[in-house]
């Protein structure tokens, strides 16, 4: 029969197989696709992502968006950023599907924290003009991710580091916390 899958720190009713990052199932059940799991909490403390290494695809929730991450509910600053660094390395060539499309209002905070980066310049327009036209802008393939999300790049631009206050002794998960609650506190 149909069994309902979810993590296993998290209280869900109705779950019947209780998952952890680093588990591997097959297809939930209906098949022989390699799902690993991955722990990916930040946004909230038990979050899972599902990746299909077969497929290229991972199935993130709110962990990652296009352009941007979830809010931080329950999670810490370095357990988030240590999260979203496992999904960074997975292969560039990875399908991203989240949970919401909030591209739009993400890009304009990118672009508040990132104005030189000529890619999510480019990204920018590719999505306005997807969207004026009523066209979904997710999924996004990750290695556009790593070169245009910023919650991916506190470690690698400057410019971020600078334009969110961050400290030259400052570690890279209290910048990213630094630009997660610059996007809580957004307003563009």
């Amino acid at each position: 029969g149909d069994e309902d899958y979810g993590p296993a720190s998290e209280n869900i009713p109705g779950r019947d197989v209780a998952l952890n990052g680093g588990d591997e199932v097959t297809s939930f059940g209906s098949g022989d696709t390699p799902v690993q799991i991955i722990d990916v909490g930040g946004h909230t403390n038990g979050h899972i992502a599902y990746y299909f290494p077969k497929d290229g695809l991972v199935f993130c929730g709110d962990a990652l968006f296009a352009l941007g991450c979830g809010k931080m509910f329950e999670g810490t600053p370095s357990q988030f950023w240590d999260s979203l660094k496992r999904l960074r390395a997975l292969p560039e060539d990875t399908v991203v599907y989240c949970a919401h499309e909030y591209t739009q209002s993400n890009a304009k905070f990118a672009m508040s924290v990132e104005p030189g980066n000529s890619k999510l310049v480019s990204r920018v327009a590719e999505i306005t003009s997807k969207r004026q036209s009523g066209e979904p802008t997710v999924p996004s393939l990750l290695s556009v991710e790593k070169e245009t999300n910023p919650f991916l790049r506190v470690d690698v631009s400057d410019e971020i580091q600078k334009n969110v206050g961050a400290l030259s002794s400052d570690s890279y998960d209290v910048v990213f916390g630094k630009v997660r609650k610059a996007k809580d506190n957004f307003r563009g």
